[in-house]
Parts: structure tokens; sequence; C-alpha cells
């Protein structure tokens, strides 16, 4: 084998390995689309008659609370 295509080889394989890894790390922050609505359901916390809690509201402000 030449060395031409000894380096040829190495490179793809170096090629390859970093797009299987890059394309595992997307794989892994992405949600699926039939995750999409837990997601959601994770994202805003509601009340047992189904209404929204505004966290920011109901959250007690440790800065603005006196001592």
């Amino acid at each position: 084998m030449n060395r031409n295509r000894r380096l040829f080889i190495i490179v793809f394989i170096v090629f390859t390995a970093i797009v299987i890894l890059f394309t595992i790390d997307m794989a892994r922050r992405t949600t699926a689309p039939w995750n999409k609505k837990r997601e959601v359901e994770r994202a805003l916390p509601t009340k047992q008659d189904g209404t929204a809690i505004d966290t920011a509201v109901t959250d007690d402000d440790t800065l603005l609370a006196p001592k």
C-alpha cells in the first residue's frame, strides 16, 4: 500500500469518527417529536385543575423579603 492511500484511509477513518460523534451528541440533545408534549408538561407545571402556575409570581423572592 503506498503512502497516499494509507494517508487517505487514516483521514477517512478520523473524519467518519468525528461525524459519528457529532451525530450522537446532537441526538442526545434533541427531543423526539413524540416526546414534545411531555417536555412542555415538565417545563410548565400545572395545578390539579389544569391551569398553569406562574412560578415567577408564586416563588418567594429572597432578595426583596425582609429578614
